[in-house]
């Protein structure tokens, strides 16, 4: 994994009603400390947000935090991080938070998951990025999400001329090679990617 350096993962500031949610939070923070991967993540305390950095430092890890000013309170902004960037608005936020990952992962969250996620795939399909995608669809979470780009695309509102990738992860375990074989894939100029799904 010595070409990723830092993964930026969006996830809710809630806990969810599923177990495997934040199950899948801590183990996702574990395997990033223990292949030497930084964190990059909105910086909260609460929800899967606070569970996967505490799963990244209670393994040894390191985490970038990038929070706004007005979310410190309302978020509980985890001071315990190594690196802690405090932003004057979300799109100063967004922005860093993006410069700083050379991949993304969404896990499940609400309206703010949703946002970044599909900001990332439409600066995907946009040619303003090509770095990795990936839904990890946690016990079916992003279901309805993928059901709705399916339509989208039978519909014809997601062309074949444009279009971006992603990858699915179902459970955490194969969310960095996913990232891995993804690097690779475009690295080496193959088409062949039976895992890939595109918009």
């Amino acid at each position: 994994m010595s070409d990723i350096q830092s993964i930026c993962v969006y996830c809710g500031s809630g806990a969810g009603e599923n177990p495997a949610y934040v199950e899948a939070a801590r183990r996702f923070g574990a395997l990033l400390a223990d292949h030497d991967i930084r964190l990059v993540y909105g910086g909260g305390g609460l929800g899967l947000m606070g569970t996967v950095a505490r799963g990244v430092l209670e393994n040894g890890g390191q985490v970038l935090g990038v929070i706004p000013e007005f979310l410190k309170s309302r978020e509980h902004m985890l001071r315990d991080v190594q690196d802690l960037i405090v932003t004057e608005d979300m799109h100063h936020r967004k922005r860093l938070m993006f410069e700083n990952a050379d991949a993304f992962v969404a896990l499940p969250g609400g309206i703010g998951t949703l946002e970044e996620l599909v900001e990332m795939l439409t600066w995907g399909q946009l040619g303003q990025h090509s770095k990795p995608v990936i839904i990890a669809n946690i016990a079916g979470f992003w279901d309805p999400l993928l059901g709705l780009l399916k339509e989208m695309e039978r519909e014809g509102f997601i062309r074949p001329g444009l279009m971006a990738t992603y990858q699915i992860a179902t459970n955490p375990d194969d969310i960095l090679p996913l990232i891995h074989s993804e690097l690779d894939r475009r690295k080496n100029g193959s088409n062949n990617g039976d895992l890939i799904k595109k918009l």
